[in-house]
């Protein structure tokens, strides 16, 4: 990974925040101010499965009416009633084949449409939105 050098200006005030917190963890400054900007970053993607990132990294350059849209998506009930059959089924120990595969197809395609409304609320978090408590998105 290539790193950067910048020079910021900062306010008194937050100068002197950092600096009293890199004295108090015995830390660099630089330390202590590289941590401030991870944590305030939007939001990252790389910790998610490999097969997901690309779909997560494109929704940063989204605008936030697209980001609203999928955060407040739902699932088909046809894709959910499906689902809930081939599971049962598969608790059973009844699945064929073609089945399984169907359910492994519809497993990674409910893990991806969770991951991106999750990121897409968490984005929006980010960009100073309320989001409604949880559950009711």
């Amino acid at each position: 990974m290539t790193n950067h050098q910048i020079t910021v200006t900062l306010p008194e005030l937050l100068y002197l925040r950092l600096e009293r917190t890199a004295q108090a963890t015995r830390q660099p400054l630089a330390d202590v101010l590289l941590r401030a900007v991870e944590v305030g970053s939007p939001p990252g993607w790389e910790d998610a499965p490999s097969e997901f990132q690309t779909d997560l990294a494109a929704l940063d350059r989204l605008d936030d009416d697209a980001l609203w849209s999928i955060a407040r998506s739902r699932q088909t009930e046809q894709d959910l009633v499906r689902y809930t059959v081939l599971l049962e089924k598969n608790a059973a120990g009844a699945l064929t084949l073609a089945e399984r595969a169907e359910l492994k197809t519809l497993r990674t395609e409910a893990d991806r449409f969770m991951l991106r409304k999750a990121q897409a609320a968490a984005i929006l978090r980010w960009r100073g939105h309320l989001l409604p408590p949880s559950g009711q998105f």
